[in-house]
């Protein structure tokens, strides 16, 4: 996935129409058009993203049926199963709503143009957790299927979730400029 969108940017960027390409040399639109391709790019690898956590949550509800069909097992790791789905549930929820880096001409918080590239790396930086969570949840399903330690693969699952929420929280302070 990480090989799809890694030249995002670079793909809207040559796509700019004729139009727009004559607008960018007026003089201070050209960085008004750059700030726009980077957003453009921001929101189209964050959708991409996701909806690849989507599907994993899928999986993880398939993993979590499969589960239920020993009530004892399923007793045991309810908990710490719904605890996963929701860190998952949630970062998805932050993927999707978070601002594009948009600061409006009235609004207080301004976005400079070089911490949307930072925000761009942010988000690109995610394809690798989501390729870690697919992971964590395909460990989880081979060890329901063979019996193994589900104890465990939880607890990595849990471990890889909280890191993805951690460094897209730091995203946010991009934004806020405090880093």
């Amino acid at each position: 996935m990480k090989e799809y969108v890694s030249d995002l940017y670079d793909k809207i960027k040559g796509e700019s129409s004729g139009l727009g390409n004559l607008l960018a040399k007026v003089p201070g639109l050209g960085g008004y058009m750059e700030r726009s391709r980077r957003r453009e790019a921001d929101q189209i690898l964050r959708d991409t993203i996701s909806s690849h956590l989507e599907a994993s949550r899928l999986t993880l509800s398939s993993v979590h049926q499969e589960l239920g069909r020993d009530i004892i097992k399923a007793m045991d790791h309810a908990e710490s199963l719904g605890r996963a789905d929701n860190m998952l549930m949630g970062l998805i929820g932050k993927i999707k709503d978070a601002p594009q880096g948009y600061a409006g001409f009235f609004d207080a918080i301004k976005v400079k143009e070089e911490d949307l590239a930072r925000i761009y790396a942010f988000d690109e930086s995610m394809l690798n957790h989501a390729d870690e969570i697919d992971a964590s949840i395909d460990a989880l399903t081979k060890a329901v299927r063979d019996d193994g330690d589900i104890n465990s693969t939880i607890r990595r699952l849990t471990t890889v979730l909280q890191a993805a929420n951690q460094d897209f929280a730091g995203r946010n302070e991009v934004i806020m400029g405090i880093s």
